[in-house]
């Protein structure tokens, strides 16, 4: 629905709803930048996220290398010392400074040592034993220190490296670690960072070359068609691009091309209908004329006279209300059905003899329906409907030159239970393929010339205020035939 004084092409919402977009906005101004600026938010949010993928392994692996460094250390220096079999107290404080470690024991088969030590808890709050560390434990444990707070101490055991030490024991403040952990942390969010604007700027650029300008050239086009749809130099011109963009263009040209012809064609119609409502009046003043004229023959004492004047007459009164017709048609449906029970092979007798096919020269006419064929049908337009098919198949055949050829026009019809089939055959050319999707639109006409392509719609359109249809049958020859079927009123 579009509310009167909206710009054209403008989507205008529902009753209720509120219009998201205020006053002052307008297309092409977005929030977050657009398509552009959503692509480079997402891009950096993906790196982001690979980037942490990266950073849980990293720092559990951090953690493991830091300590097996502090416990080879530790061990290397321990063993040494160990050697001399006394330590002295400088020795020690030197040892634990250099390790950070609060004590050192070595575990040697069987004897256990007590390297250095200074002041220990009592309590410990992390115990790792290297040699039971996999990668979950290891994930666990280093996001544990990570977000520990306070100031104790963890227990790390690992595996000796120097003569017959089998196990290094060694005691550490857990903020050593967890300040080397956030350091590296810190290294890491800032590399993650520096990546992520680099790659998130890449694919920006990247994308807003290959997606977003192309899609702005496609609004900008359209809005441009917009403006004036019937003017075929504002149809989106094709890049010859080799990808989905490329077929939307294709694609969008198409239909642009197609619009506006079809609104050229309208327009053109629109003119023809001007044109013929100005003919209509004065026609119909001419008929009139010859309608009085021949009323005054009716009075001549001529037998000719006499049989045909009434016929004129009639076909006087029709021409009349076919004009009225022609123009009702654009604009108004067809009036209701005035349905009688009728003869219908008298229907077709009429129509012959108004298109003079009862002694025409070249077209033989065969009335093949039955006496005993009633029909219920309003009189005037079932006989526009024999009068439209049978005028189409004599013009078709009076078009024929050559004289060998058969001309024949055959009207027959039976009675189905409540539905009356009606066919009317001719040996005439046929009709070609490429006119039969549109044979019963308005304004496409067959192969005859000089036609405007209304009969065959007039026809399809009656029947169907009938509760009828027209098919064009497959004959599997020569020549047309139409099959109608009408149905008779519901009670």
């Amino acid at each position: 629905m579009k509310h009167e004084g909206a710009p054209q092409g403008a989507e205008v919402p529902p009753a209720g709803e509120e219009d998201p977009r205020k006053p002052g906005d307008s297309f092409g101004r977005y929030r977050f930048g657009g398509l552009s600026g959503k692509l480079l938010l997402l891009t950096a949010a993906f790196v982001m996220v690979a980037e942490i993928c990266i950073y849980v392994p990293s720092i559990a692996n951090f953690r493991n290398t830091w300590l097996m460094e502090r416990l080879t250390t530790a061990g290397v220096a321990a063993s040494v010392l160990a050697e001399t079999n006394t330590i002295a107290p400088r020795l020690q404080e030197e040892l634990l400074r250099t390790t950070g470690a609060l004590a050192i024991s070595l575990d040697q088969g069987s004897r256990r040592s007590l390297i250095a030590m200074s002041d220990v808890p009592d309590e410990v709050d992390f115990v790792i034993d290297m040699a039971d560390v996999s990668p979950w434990s290891s994930v666990r444990g280093s996001f544990a220190i990570l977000t520990y707070r306070g100031d104790g101490v963890m227990r790390a055991v690992g595996t000796g490296h120097m003569g017959h030490t089998e196990r290094v024991d060694v005691v550490l403040p857990v903020a050593l670690l967890q300040k080397d952990m956030l350091a590296f942390s810190g290294r890491i969010l800032a590399l993650s960072l520096v990546i992520s604007i680099i790659t998130a700027s890449l694919v920006y650029i990247a994308l807003r070359a290959l997606f977003i300008r192309p899609l702005r050239q496609l609004t900008r086009s359209m809005e441009r068609f917009a403006e004036n749809p019937e003017d075929a130099s504002r149809i989106m011109p094709v890049s010859g691009r080799r990808d989905e963009l490329g077929d939307a263009e294709i694609r969008l040209a198409g239909m642009e091309e197609a619009l506006s012809r079809a609104l050229h064609q309208k327009q053109r119609l629109a003119d023809l209908g001007l044109a013929v409502s100005k003919i209509n009046h004065d026609l119909r003043n001419l008929l009139a004329s010859a309608q009085l004229f021949l009323e005054r023959l009716e009075h001549v004492p001529d037998p000719t006279v006499s049989r045909l004047a009434p016929k004129i007459l009639a076909t006087l009164d029709r021409a009349v209300s076919y004009t009225q017709a022609v123009m009702s048609y654009g604009k108004a449906q067809e009036r209701a059905p005035q349905r009688r029970l009728l003869t219908l092979r008298r229907v077709g007798d009429d129509v012959a003899d108004v298109l003079g096919l009862v002694d025409h020269e070249l077209v033989s006419f065969e009335n093949r329906v039955p006496d005993g064929v009633e029909i219920d049908a309003d009189p005037e337009q079932i006989f526009r409907i024999l009068l439209n098919l049978c005028r189409n198949a004599l013009q078709a055949l009076e078009a024929e030159k050559d004289a060998t050829l058969v001309r024949r026009i055959t009207l027959e019809a039976e009675r189905t239970g409540s539905c009356v089939c009606i066919s009317v055959t001719d040996t005439g050319p046929g009709i070609p393929e490429n006119t039969r999707k549109a044979l019963f639109k308005a304004f496409h006409s067959g192969s005859k010339h000089g036609g405007i392509g209304l009969g065959l719609a007039i026809v399809a359109e009656l029947l169907k205020a009938h509760g009828g249809r027209i098919r064009l049958d497959d004959t599997g020859g020569p020549g047309t035939c139409f099959r109608l079927e009408v149905p008779d009123r519901s009670h």
